[in-house]
């Protein structure tokens, strides 16, 4: 019977990868590259900038 539990182990944590899996690599709606596009043109404009001393 101790042999059977340890035989179960292994199987219930490849359920769970596949389960943890599917629900991972489910379809997801993409937001696109708009937002992060936005935000790198802004950080680029800030580092062109000259500095100035006061």
């Amino acid at each position: 019977m101790a042999a059977l539990a340890w035989l179960l182990i292994p199987l219930v944590a490849a359920i769970g990868a596949g389960l943890w899996g599917s629900w991972a690599n489910r379809t997801r709606r993409t937001r696109g590259d708009g937002p992060e596009l936005d935000g790198y043109a802004r950080f680029r404009e800030a580092m062109e900038k000259p500095r100035t001393r006061t």
